[in-house]
């Protein structure tokens, strides 16, 4: 199977969603993630033009360790809209990409790039399958299963899937530990130590199914997205 995750930022898929793309990755699936913007306002000290690269070699190196292959979009850090040339990119990513299966934001998060992202994802998805519409990738043959994933803290997010991440969360740490740039600037900008903030999230998550640490999801239960299967691993 091939996975898709789009995160908004250069690091949003790790805190959010890595446990799982690693248990995909160990399981032979073809991983593939994207960064929306360019991470380059996300620190006190280093000034955007430099940020944008670290952030982007830090987002390579994470992805390198499941063998994912990465895409960026290089939108501007806190200002990712949903307008037509906005779309256009996320409908080429995701051709790219060609999935079955799309990890994002939930539409109700706090941060208005995560919840733009969300909404870009949406619909790209599915304007991703129509052949009349031209990007540089050809259009996708069917639309992919789309599963939110949590927010920063478990906050106004009530899970209705889970993913026991209990055997990959290591995996997870390392993707983490590759955004060196950022465990300053969450300490700096919001006061919390990024390791115990997922260790929290995933402990909590472990507990409503369950499992020692998992990570939490929600489907876009929505016609013609609706699948039998189980498709989260």
């Amino acid at each position: 199977m091939r996975v898709l995750a789009v995160g908004a930022h250069p690091d949003d898929i790790e805190i959010l969603c890595a446990g799982t793309l690693a248990k995909y990755a160990q399981r032979g699936d073809e991983v593939f993630m994207c960064c929306a913007t360019d991470g380059a306002a996300g620190h006190m000290l280093i000034p955007p033009d430099e940020l944008k690269v670290i952030r982007e070699q830090e987002a390579c190196r994470s992805a390198e360790v499941i063998g994912a292959q990465i895409m960026f979009l290089e939108e501007d850090d806190e200002f990712l809209f949903h307008d037509r040339p906005t779309r256009l990119k996320f409908i080429d990513m995701i051709r790219w990409a060609d999935p079955q299966v799309i990890i994002t934001h939930t539409p109700d998060d706090y941060h208005p790039d995560h919840r733009a992202c969300s909404e870009l994802v949406f619909g790209a998805s599915f304007v991703s399958t129509l052949p009349n519409i031209k990007t540089d990738h050809e259009a996708q043959e069917g639309i992919a299963a789309l599963f939110y994933m949590d927010t920063l803290a478990g906050a106004r997010f009530e899970p209705d899937l889970y993913v026991d991440v209990t055997e990959t969360y290591e995996t997870k740490r390392q993707m983490l530990n590759c955004h060196a740039s950022q465990v300053k600037w969450l300490k700096d900008h919001d006061n919390i130590d990024i390791h115990e903030f997922i260790d929290g999230v995933a402990a909590m998550r472990g507990l409503q199914c369950g499992v020692e640490l998992a990570e939490g999801f929600k489907a876009a239960w929505v016609w013609p997205r609706i699948s039998p299967e189980r498709l989260l691993p």
